[in-house]
C-alpha cells in the first residue's frame, strides 16, 4: 500500500514519536511510506525506514497555502497515493483539499481532547476514518459531533516494548530516584509534583526527584516559575529540572516510581512507556491514565490534585520495594499485551485496508 504521513510540528512529542514509529513500521514491512513535512522538521531523521526521496517538505502553515496545497497534490498523483494520514489538527484542511483532488483516502489521528473548530466541520467531509489514541478521545470527538460515529475508531498509542525493556535490564542506581517526564505546563501538574515531593523529603533522605520535559512557553516563564516554586520549599539538592531528553528510555532506566501528575491527559505515553520500563507508576486520575492503569494492579492512581493522597503513594512504595516489584511485573505484561508498537500497525493497517476498498 503507498501511504502518504502528513505532518507540519516543528517539535518531537508523543504524537510525533506515534508517526515515526508507525511510518518506520508499515515500512519495515514492506508498504512505500512517504511524508510531507515542513523545513528543518526533527522528524525527518527520526523516520530512518524511509528512503529520502520519499520524503516532500513544504511550509504546510495552514490550507490557505495553495503553492504546498498544489505542490502536495502533484506529488499525491505522482506518487499513486492511496492513503493520505494526518496526524495534526491545523493540517487537517489542508490534506483534506489536497485529497480532494486525488483519488486517496483520508485517514486523520486524534491526539489530544481539545474542541476542533468550525473550519474542520466544513473541511473534513471527505475524511474516510479518524483514529482516536484513547476512548477519551472517541468520546470527545462524538460530542462535537463533527464526523460520523460510524467514521471514528478507538486504536490505543503503540510502543516499543522490547526497547524499554532492554534499557531497564541495565539500570544502575544505588539511590532511589522519582521521575516525571512532560512538557512543563500547568496542565502537567508538576507543581503538584514537586509539593508531594517536599513531603516525601520530610519522611525520608535517601531519595531524589527528576522532572524531565521542556518549557514551551513564549518568555520560559512556567520553567521560572517552577525553579522558585523549588528554591522556596528549599528542594534544590533533591528536586532537579533537567530540560528535555530524547532517549527516554535511559532515563526510565533510572526511576524507582513515574509519576503523572497530570489535570488532563488524553492518552498517557509516558505512562506507558514507564510501565514497559518496568517502572511503578503514580498517576492522578486524568482521563489517560484511567485508561492505562489498573489501581492496585499495574499502577497506582490517586485524586487529581491531591498533593498528599500523591505524597502518601509515593511513601507507601518506597517504602515497601515487594510492592513496587509486584506492579512493576504486572505492568510490563499489561504494555505487552494492550500498547504494543506491533499490536497499534496491525489495527492501523486494517483501517487503511478498510477505507482503501471504500
Amino acid at each position: 500500500m503507498r501511504i502518504l504521513q502528513i505532518c507540519s510540528a516543528r517539535e518531537l512529542g508523543g504524537g510525533e514519536r506515534h508517526l515515526a514509529d508507525l511510518a518506520n513500521t508499515l515500512a519495515k514491512r514492506g508498504h512505500e511510506v512517504f511524508a510531507a513535512l515542513v523545513p528543518g522538521s526533527p522528524l525527518r531523521q527520526e523516520l530512518s525506514a524511509l528512503s529520502p526521496a520519499n520524503v516532500i517538505e513544504a511550509p504546510m502553515r495552514n490550507a490557505l497555502n495553495l503553492r504546498s496545497a498544489m505542490r502536495l497534490s502533484r506529488f499525491i498523483r505522482e506518487k499513486e497515493i492511496e492513503i493520505v494520514h494526518a496526524h495534526v489538527a491545523r493540517d487537517y484542511p489542508l490534506a483534506a483539499l489536497v485529497t480532494g483532488r486525488s483519488g486517496a483516502r483520508l485517514v486523520l489521528t486524534r491526539h489530544v481532547l481539545f474542541p476542533m473548530n468550525s473550519i474542520h466541520r466544513l473541511t473534513l467531509r471527505r475524511t474516510a476514518r479518524v483514529i482516536a489514541v484513547s476512548q477519551a478521545v472517541a468520546r470527545a470527538l462524538q460530542e462535537q459531533s463533527i464526523f460520523d460515529p460510524a467514521k471514528i475508531t478507538l486504536i490505543h498509542n503503540g510502543i516499543d516494548v522490547d526497547r524499554f525493556a532492554r534499557a531497564r535490564e541495565s539500570r544502575s542506581s544505588e539511590k532511589l530516584r522519582v521521575g516525571t517526564i512532560g512538557h512543563l505546563a500547568p496542565i502537567k501538574g508538576i507543581d503538584d509534583f514537586i509539593r508531594a515531593a517536599e513531603i516525601v523529603c520530610r519522611h525520608r533522605d535517601d531519595v531524589d526527584f527528576m522532572i524531565v520535559g521542556e518549557d514551551k512557553s513564549a518568555g520560559g516563564e512556567n520553567r521560572r516559575h517552577l525553579e522558585n516554586l523549588i528554591s522556596e520549599l528549599k528542594l534544590t539538592d533533591r528536586v532537579r529540572l533537567i530540560g528535555w531528553v530524547d532517549d527516554v528510555a535511559s532515563v526510565l532506566a533510572t526511576l524507582a516510581i513515574f509519576v503523572s501528575s497530570a489535570h488532563a491527559e488524553p492518552f498517557g505515553l509516558s505512562i506507558v512507556e514507564a510501565m514497559a520500563a518496568g517502572v511503578p507508576v503514580i498517576a492522578t486520575a486524568s482521563e489517560g491514565a484511567r485508561e492505562i492503569v489498573r489501581p492496585n494492579e499495574t499502577g497506582m492512581i490517586v485524586p487529581i490534585g491531591d498533593v498528599q493522597s500523591l505524597a502518601n503513594a509515593l511513601i507507601a512504595l518506597l517504602d515497601h520495594p515487594d510492592e513496587r516489584a509486584r506492579l512493576a511485573q504486572n505492568a510490563r505484561t499489561a504494555v505487552r499485551e494492550r500498547f504494543s508498537l506491533e499490536l497499534m500497525v496491525d489495527e492501523t493497517e486494517r483501517v487503511y485496508a478498510e477505507v482503501a476498498r471504500g
